[in-house]
This record gives C-alpha cells, structure tokens and sequence, in this order.
C-alpha cells in the first residue's frame, strides 16, 4: 500500500492514478497531519510518497517524524521546485514518469526485503 501525500488535488489524483495503473493500493492525504492519521490508521502502509513544499508542515518535516514514529516506512520526497539542501530519502523531481515513479517504489520496495 502507497501513502500518497499532496496538497495539490490535481497533481495528488493523477499520482494516485499513476500508482492504481501499476497495480498499487493507493491511500491519499492532503497535508502531513493527515498523513500521519491515515499511518495511525494504516498499519500496512509500505511506501510513502509525499510533497516536499506544502503549508503546515513541509514533506522534509513529516519524512523526519515518520523516520522516527514509523522505522520501517520508506519514503520518497517529490517536489517541482529544486532542493538546495541535501537530502537522505529518494527524491524525484515534478513532473516525474510513471516508470520513474515505478522504479523508485520498486527500488524502496527492494530495499525493504
């Protein structure tokens, strides 16, 4: 199952499509703070992939307290906007390919065992 964090409607539904054609089991979240409810809810939640630049609380912020409340979790960060810092999570850049957004679930999935 995909977590699916976006604050853009658009731009979540049509990940959410993307991640339904590869055969995933998406859950969707507008914010962070839903985000972290739905995984309290969720216990069979692989994979989370989330927006870096969203108001509340940025994808880098709920990527560290998931790192912390959810160990197992792999997360991937997306963003249409360039990073000037450096990050410790897989990233992909807006607007990403299915295939790339497949490869980078398939490569956390992986890394999981």
């Amino acid at each position: 199952m995909i977590l699916l964090v976006d604050d853009d409607e658009a731009v979540r539904e049509t990940s959410a499509e993307m991640l339904q054609e590869l055969g995933y089991t998406v859950v969707q979240a507008t914010d962070g703070h839903a985000a972290l409810g739905m995984l309290d809810e969720h216990d069979d939640v692989d994979v989370m992939v989330t927006d870096v630049r969203m108001p509340g609380m940025s994808g880098l912020e709920l990527s560290e307290i998931v790192g912390r409340r959810f160990q197992d979790l792999r997360v991937i960060l997306i963003s249409g906007y360039f990073l000037p810092q450096p990050i410790n999570r897989r990233f992909l850049q807006k607007p990403f390919r299915i295939r790339e957004l497949d490869e980078a679930i398939r490569a956390e999935l992986a890394w999981m065992g």
